[in-house]
């Protein structure tokens, strides 16, 4: 068994050290550690340096020394170690506790296992770090009732803080940690979100806008050579024109989120785009009958449907059928070679009618031709 599984990943406190996770690893987070380290060390030297101080006084302030440099090692790069690990590290910890609490010969100092049940909680799942808070706690107690012979409520009660402070504080530190991984996650998804947002909003609409310009323009451009309409063809120039600056007002609006399509505008577009591209056109009298909430997807459709009919179909002809939950789109050109430029955009419609309870199909015609059709399921 993998030592994930055998204990748990999950539960695990586990971070991103790169951004929002260990700052304890740096410089100015090692003197901060350092400096919760004064008290001890200060006790543990004094007691050294007194008159009837001996080796055993050295000794445990050597210990101290060790605790408290592995216990900085511990919280500022424990994080980044397999469980295996941190369990050996934490085990390490309260062993130098305890040994420390010996060498001066008081149950008092246990209280420095403190140290080592703040690392505990660090490092470890919150149920173990709140587990060894209470062994600490009962083992102080017992040690106190063992070397005193009765229960000294004072000293007794002086364990309570000893043991609960570090629990809930490191608990908090880890929980603002994990906030604020969760607010960064969230502002990562939004702007992944927004970025596809605006590339499917782009595609429907420059898509759509350039295909009739050209379609315009090479109709125009044919008039004029041709010699034969020149009326005409400055009229589809004088369209070129208005698409052009309808297409740049579409994309500012849809870079800042405000674009909303109209079903009844993008129909009448669908029908000047036809014909312009030469292509008889069949469409529906009126979208009044369409639910609100649906017309803002079919709009996509229709747009992206007949942006498809005029660039890859080769179609004569082409049938819009609108129903009080559906919209068909069907041409009698060349199905097989239609998928070539419309996967993009038929991702993006499916992704718009899922919003919806929709869904969007899209094949050829058993007697020829082309149909796209979305629904509502």
């Amino acid at each position: 068994m993998r030592e994930q599984d055998l204990f748990g990943a999950r539960a695990w406190p586990s971070w991103n050290i790169s951004r929002s996770g260990n700052r304890l690893a740096g410089a100015r987070g090692i003197v901060v550690l350092a400096l919760f380290l004064v008290w001890p060390f200060w006790t543990a030297a004094h007691a050294a340096v007194q008159p009837h101080a001996g080796p055993v006084h050295v000794a445990a302030v050597v210990v101290t020394v060790v605790y408290g440099a592995s216990w900085i090692v511990a919280m500022a790069y424990g994080i980044g170690r397999p469980p295996s690990e941190r369990m050996v590290l934490v085990g390490w910890l309260f062993a130098l506790g305890v040994g420390v609490a010996a060498l001066r010969g008081n149950p008092v100092e246990l209280g420095h296992l403190a140290y080592a049940l703040t690392a505990a909680v660090w490092l470890l799942p919150a149920r173990w770090g709140l587990l060894l808070g209470l062994v600490v706690a009962v083992a102080q107690l017992t040690a106190l009732l063992v070397t005193t012979g009765s229960v000294d409520w004072s000293a007794a009660l002086a364990v309570i803080p000893s043991t609960v402070t570090p629990v809930a504080l490191v608990l908090l530190i880890r929980l603002l940690i994990q906030l604020s991984q969760a607010r960064e996650e969230i502002e990562t998804l939004a702007t992944a979100a927004e970025r596809a947002r605006l590339a499917r909003d782009l595609h429907d609409v420059l898509g759509h806008s350039l295909t009739t310009i050209t379609v315009k323009a090479g109709l125009a451009r044919r008039l004029l050579e041709s010699g034969t309409d020149h009326e005409r063809a400055v009229t589809e120039l004088h369209d070129v024109e208005r698409l052009s600056r309808q297409a740049h007002a579409e994309i500012r609006t849809t870079v800042s989120g405000h674009r909303r399509p109209s079903l009844a505008v993008e129909l009448a577009g669908a029908r000047e785009a036809l014909r312009a591209a030469g292509i008889e056109a069949t469409l529906p009298p009126a979208t009044d009958h369409v639910p609100a909430d649906l017309r803002e997807p079919f709009a996509y459709v229709l747009r992206e449907g007949v942006t498809n009919v005029i660039r890859h179909s080769g179609a004569l002809r082409c049938e819009i059928r609108l129903g009080d939950s559906s919209l068909e789109i069907r041409d009698n050109g060349r199905s097989p070679a239609r998928s070539h430029g419309s996967g993009n955009g038929l991702s993006g419609l499916a992704e718009r009618l899922r919003a919806v309870d929709g869904r969007i199909e899209a094949g050829p015609l058993p007697q020829g031709g082309f149909r796209l059709r979305a629904s509502r399921t």
